[in-house]
């Protein structure tokens, strides 16, 4: 089954044997790819690459690492990694669908979506914290532009 990230995708989480578990509102889907494929297939599928998303989010933002990618403009459908989007760990969050984040102790934090399903990473806090920065930043410029 292939998967393309849409408005209804929650999360897109590391599965065993480089599958992804893919919260989606009410569902959950095993996908036989890996997060960072289901990124690079859903970049393509809306007209672009994940390369061309990744330069175009570093060059508005001016940070270099685990930046947030823009899967698709017209909805600013804008997900952010949790690690290096390359790490086995690697989550990626929808931040359009992030309701609030919550720390659990210093390597995890539980994430509550806006149909308050609640997700763990482990993740700290404080990089959620500045991860949902950055895509709220990266949002904000981007619908700035839109507007002019």
């Amino acid at each position: 089954m292939k998967y393309e990230i849409s408005n209804g995708t929650l999360a897109i989480v590391p599965n065993e044997n480089a599958t992804s578990l893919v919260y989606e509102d009410e569902e959950r889907y095993i996908i036989e790819e890996s997060p960072f494929k289901i990124m690079e297939e859903s970049c393509k599928y809306f007209g672009s690459s994940y390369n061309g998303r990744k330069e175009g989010a570093r060059d508005i933002l001016g940070a270099e690492y685990k930046v947030p990618i823009l899967i698709e403009d017209t909805n600013n459908l804008i997900v952010f990694p949790t690690t290096s989007p390359l790490a086995e760990d690697c989550v990626w969050i929808s931040l359009k669908r992030l309701k609030k984040f919550i720390k659990i102790d210093s390597f995890n934090t539980k994430i509550i979506f806006d149909n308050n399903i609640e997700l763990i990473v482990p993740c700290s806090y404080r990089t959620v914290e500045n991860q949902v920065a950055r895509a709220s930043r990266l949002d904000f410029v981007l619908r700035k532009r839109k507007n002019l």
